[in-house]
């Protein structure tokens, strides 16, 4: 969802002018009733350390080397500093997955830069789970800050899995910090992954535990760090297409929770810095370390307790102004160096130069040797993938793991199921909810809804169709054909896709009750690597088996 900056701070603009009055850092000058206590929140990191993008091997203004530079700069304005961070720590970039997967011995990389910087609290995300609960509990050891989760229960008990919250006291202040993850991980992940496990509604869930915080634990302060975001567009109120149940409830938890300040939010990988629900202040650090989010509360003694009288949020961008912290570049370095190592390794050779940039609008070459790794993997009639960057490339020349890696960006893995032609139909239909309705004039990348994210666009392998986006949505695919024949809805398919789409990941529910005809344990993407290794050379020409019209 695309915010509206004005949209963003007119309901914190009151709230930033009466904290004018409290600028100093606490306890303010002469007045020892009023105390001002800063709240610096990360989210997403996804395994982003260095300032670089390890897919084109290019400088980038992420990770949490530079963020830490700026969290050092704000706890020195003010040590009344507390550190929170929304989740999807320890996934997302070659550094993680290496460490997680290659050479899991050393201590994580994340919770090492994150014990340095002195996080107080990390809530749990969907992604923690990624490469299942051995490699998760052994990096939630190594952390000197408790992962917290207030809806993840031991299957079958009212027993939290996690620390529920965590109270700090901050000059004499009580702040509860309450953890919140999104119950989607059934649908998302590997069952093995959180086996024992099960995800609460997160709203009653939040309901009860501050309670618990306001009256058995009588703090001052609420502060919420979620791995949600926000699930509707606050001037439409309409719901963001695409969620699976409660996936997001940032809005429904600041409106029918009370007795919460502030909320860091998580999962949806957008810069939101400020937004004020039912005088609930609410602010995300956009993801991978991009944005730093800071929220100050300003608060006043009254008797023996302390109010908030004043709160204000915004986020600050990682740009060019500032330096990598050189703390968190020495800590790290080895695990970048061992990971650079095995990115540059040369696998095969390509005679031209393919590229993902418009995989959306038509067939490519690149997204081909996805469609024939796991066509030829999994012994399947069709295959259907996705476009997950956009910015994915294979030069001509050396193809290295790194050109993998950024082709197949995530750690799902191989799954083929029996379809029939109606349930194909049904996925490419749900697909083709990509593009708004037509209007003359538009081109299919004029058409996109911005709000469904690409990595949900699946496009097939093995049959032929048309996208009509001139078509009424469920009447868009034209001409779909199994080997030269219209496909009957009753014909029987073995097709090719990965787990994250057989769980309903993206909404695809048409796979539900399908029979799994095969399941692979190794990633999609160690099967192309394992594909070009072989061949040593790589399809360059699509196969042009579907297209756009008009």
């Amino acid at each position: 969802m695309k915010l509206n900056r004005s949209l963003l701070l007119l309901p914190c603009l009151s709230a930033l002018l009466l904290a004018l009055a409290f600028l100093s850092p606490t306890p303010l000058s002469g007045a020892a009733n009023r105390i001002q206590i800063t709240v610096l929140g990360t989210t997403d990191l996804h395994g982003n350390i260095y300032p670089v993008d390890y897919y084109t091997n290019k400088p980038d203004n992420r990770g949490l080397a530079k963020v830490g530079a700026l969290i050092k700069r704000f706890r020195k304005e003010n040590p009344n500093t507390l550190l929170v961070d929304s989740g999807d720590t320890i996934q997302g970039t070659p550094l993680e997955y290496y460490h997680n997967k290659k050479n899991n011995t050393p201590p994580d990389p994340m919770m090492l830069s994150m014990n340095a910087l002195g996080y107080d609290a990390l809530a749990v995300g969907n992604h923690e789970y990624n490469f299942g609960l051995k490699v998760l509990e052994k990096a939630r050891k190594e952390a000197k800050f408790p992962w917290l989760s207030s809806n993840t229960y031991k299957k079958g008990t009212d027993k939290t899995h996690y620390q529920p919250y965590l109270v700090k006291e901050v000059s004499g202040v009580r702040v509860g910090i309450l953890g919140l993850t999104t119950p989607g991980v059934p649908v998302w992940e590997n069952i093995q992954n959180y086996a024992g496990l099960e995800f609460r509604e997160p709203v009653s869930e939040a309901r009860k535990w501050v309670s618990v915080l306001r009256e058995k634990e009588r703090v001052d302060v609420v502060v919420i760090a979620i791995h949600m975001g926000l699930e509707e567009d606050l001037r439409t109120g309409e719901i963001n297409p695409g969620q699976v149940p409660n996936e997001n409830r940032a809005v429904a938890i600041a409106k029918q929770v009370p007795g919460v300040d502030v909320i860091f939010m998580g999962h949806t990988h957008r810069d939101v810095p400020a937004l004020s629900v039912n005088g609930v202040l609410l602010t995300q650090a956009n993801h991978w370390g991009r944005h730093l989010a800071r929220a100050d509360l300003y608060l006043q003694k009254e008797g023996d307790r302390w109010q908030v009288y004043a709160k204000s949020a915004r986020t600050i961008p990682v740009d060019d102004k500032v330096e990598a912290d050189p703390e968190i570049l020495k800590l790290t370095e080895p695990y970048h160096s061992e990971t650079e190592g095995w990115l540059s390794r040369v696998i095969g050779e390509s005679a031209a130069e393919l590229t993902a940039r418009e995989a959306r609008w038509r067939d490519t070459a690149i997204l081909d040797l996805i469609q024939r790794v796991q066509l030829e993997a999994g012994k399947a009639d069709a295959s259907m993938v996705a476009s997950f960057n956009a910015d994915a490339r294979i030069n001509k020349g050396p193809i290295t793991v790194r050109d993998i890696a950024g082709l197949y960006v995530y750690e799902n893995t191989l799954v083929v199921l029996e379809v029939t032609g109606q349930q194909l139909k049904e996925a490419l239909e749900h697909s083709a909810k990509y593009f708004r309705s037509y209007e003359p004039g538009k081109t299919a990348a004029d058409l996109v809804d911005q709000r469904i994210p690409t990595y949900n666009f699946d496009i097939a392998e093995g049959v032929t169709y048309i996208l009509d986006i001139t078509k009424p949505l469920g009447q868009r695919i034209q001409d779909l054909s199994f080997r030269g024949k219209p496909l009957d809805p009753n014909q029987k398919l073995k097709l090719a896709t990965n787990n994250y789409r057989v769980n309903g990941g993206g909404g695809y529910t048409m796979y539900k009750n399908a029979p799994v005809v095969y399941r692979s344990s190794e990633e999609i993407r160690e099967l192309i690597i394992d594909w070009v290794e072989r061949h040593k050379t790589i399809p360059t020409e699509p196969t042009n088996n579907w297209r756009i019209a008009p």
